[in-house]
């Protein structure tokens, strides 16, 4: 069973949701895809920053892709970081960015920001992360576990 925690958080800063994303992904020992959704400055790089603080991954090295797409870190597991807010939208762009093959590598997790674009591209066991302004430094962050497109909402 994932030790991922699913549910509803609020955070009352970027370090607060910094940490919930360490705390996640410090506990992570098996492959995992994450799917950050959210307006634009909602925080989802900051949650990815946490996670790769989490696996061991110099934060300050963990910026978004939005110009290159992707960027790989190494850590205690390798992390992928995909920014697909500039793609269109659609499998065809998806399968040429190689995503199937990241998806399968064994001991990798897989951050992808603006996960809308990815048409009707699957992913069959992935952890979708809604971050909503509250206002000010306030967020609502939802973790939902999505297997095969049915969304399980374990409250822990």
């Amino acid at each position: 069973m994932s030790s991922i925690p699913t549910g509803q958080f609020v955070t009352r800063s970027a370090e607060e949701s910094f940490d919930l994303a360490y705390h996640i992904s410090e506990a992570i020992s098996e492959p995992a895809i994450f799917l950050l959704q959210g307006d634009l400055g909602a925080g989802k790089t900051v949650f990815a920053k946490g996670l790769g603080a989490g696996l061991d991954i110099d934060p300050a090295e963990v910026n978004s892709p939005t110009f290159t797409i992707l960027n790989l870190h190494q850590g205690r597991m390798r992390l992928y970081h995909l920014d697909l807010y500039r793609i269109a939208g659609g499998t065809d762009e998806i399968y040429d960015l190689g995503l199937e093959e990241i998806l399968a590598e064994p001991g990798a997790v897989v951050v992808i920001e603006w996960p809308e674009r990815l048409g009707s591209f699957a992913t069959p066991n992935a952890y979708r992360v809604m971050i909503s302004d509250l206002g000010g430094n306030d967020r609502l962050i939802e973790i939902v576990h999505i297997i095969y497109g049915i969304e399980i909402f374990r409250a822990d």
